[in-house]
């Protein structure tokens, strides 16, 4: 479309200058040195024209003899500039495909390259990615040292570049995640405590904190990562349950007395202390540490509800109420009354109704329960033992000697897996 504009120009340009200068008998009288020379007005400003087109070429073409050092020095400079491109494209593409040795090599040629080149603009955050890219690619290549002189080398650079929050960040994130895969909790939690309070609550940030946390053996503070993370739906719901679920027992699990285990407890948010899984763990832990009255305080409100859980759930409260029956008190008689029809068709259950009721003296009712609960192969060896070793001593406190000779034997050859 441009071009037939021009064409149009051009003609009526033509047809202008035809019909002004067709007719023209104009002269042009010269005077040099006393003679006179008259030329056509036409001829004139034709002589004009092309006189002043030659003296511009000739000035062009003077100007480009002259800036011809200039022009292929900045060729020379643009296709460096173009090659240290193309190598960091190429460390990026080779990183990303798992060809770190050559990711590293490439990184540093575009590094080179761009030192090489005095006449390149300094670019702080070309070579700061370079030295990532370098870095992590040593890193997969397990050569620490390098790897370490990289990342020192790129948050150096990222300091100085007009942008230097998100190529030093991205430098920490990195020499925490690496002290990770060292294996070294406390350097990682050290990258990870330096992170500025924007950075420090990202996706990232935070699960490298928890990977930290976990390292090191920190399950509630690992818990409490876990919270946030799941708040900014950093993994998938099923997964973030069963997650928070596994750290809160840990937590549970590791505590060492009686009020670091109640501090654990308390730590714990309202629908954590509801999960029967949680609860189990921890009057478990109780028990274990001599609190079994303590204990049946924190199991009392999920064994209210006992109907309401999972059959999983079921099972780990059962279990937990076979840690805790010394001692049971007789306000749960009730509790024990209202579950005695399923205790009949789940074994786990049965074998704590069993135990629960043999502790409060109500023996013929524990012997049926624990009887059914032993010879039942879906309960583990070891909860089939304990059932039979207590069916075995209320058979010796009932004077039944050949009874408790035999569930003795049934004990032991549960113990071996005969």
């Amino acid at each position: 479309m441009r071009t037939i504009v021009w064409l149009l120009i051009l003609a009526v340009v033509a047809v202008v200058a035809a019909t002004a200068l067709g007719n023209n008998d104009g002269l042009v009288s010269i005077y040099w040195l006393g003679w006179r020379t008259d030329v056509s007005l036409n001829l004139f400003v034709l002589a004009v024209l092309v006189t002043s087109l030659a003296v511009y070429s000739l000035v062009r073409g003077l100007d480009g003899l002259i800036g011809l050092p200039e022009r292929a020095r900045r060729w020379r400079t643009s296709q460096r500039d173009r090659s240290a491109q193309a190598a960091l494209r190429e460390a990026l593409g080779m990183y990303l495909g798992g060809r770190y040795s050559r990711a590293h090599r490439a990184a540093q040629r575009a590094v080179a390259i761009q030192a090489d080149t005095p006449d390149l603009t300094p670019d702080e955050e070309f070579s700061a990615l370079a030295h990532l890219l370098s870095a992590g690619s040593l890193h997969r290549l397990q050569d620490r040292k390098r790897r370490d002189e990289h990342l020192k080398r790129a948050l150096d650079i990222g300091r100085l570049t007009r942008k230097p929050r998100v190529l030093e960040e991205g430098a920490r994130l990195m020499m925490a995640e690496c002290a990770i895969d060292d294996h070294d909790a406390p350097r990682a939690l050290k990258e990870l405590a330096d992170l500025p309070p924007g950075l420090s609550r990202r996706t990232q940030a935070l699960r490298l904190k928890l990977s930290a946390t976990r390292l090191a053996r920190q399950p509630m503070e690992a818990l409490r990562t876990a919270r946030l993370l799941a708040k900014h739906q950093g993994f998938p719901a099923a997964a973030a349950e069963g997650l928070l679920r596994s750290l809160a027992s840990e937590a549970l699990s590791t505590a060492r007395d009686l009020d670091q285990l109640r501090q654990s407890w308390l730590l714990l948010d309202a629908n954590e202390r509801k999960d029967p899984l949680i609860v189990a763990r921890a009057v478990t832990r109780m028990a274990q540490l001599g609190g079994s009255v303590e204990a049946r305080t924190w199991l009392a409100p999920s064994w209210d509800q006992l109907t309401q859980h999972s059959p999983e759930g079921v099972e780990a409260l059962a279990f937990a109420l076979c840690e805790t029956v010394e001692g049971l008190e007789t306000e749960w008689l009730a509790r024990l009354d209202k579950v005695s029809q399923e205790a009949l068709r789940a074994p786990a259950l049965g074998l704590a109704v069993g135990l629960a009721l043999a502790e409060r003296q109500l023996w013929g009712k524990a012997r049926v329960l624990l009887l059914s609960a032993a010879k039942d192969n879906q309960l583990q060896g070891r909860r089939r033992r304990q059932a039979y070793v207590m069916l075995a001593r209320l058979a010796e406190k009932e004077q039944r000697l050949d009874d408790a000779q035999s569930f003795w034997r049934q004990a032991a050859l549960v113990e071996s897996g005969v």
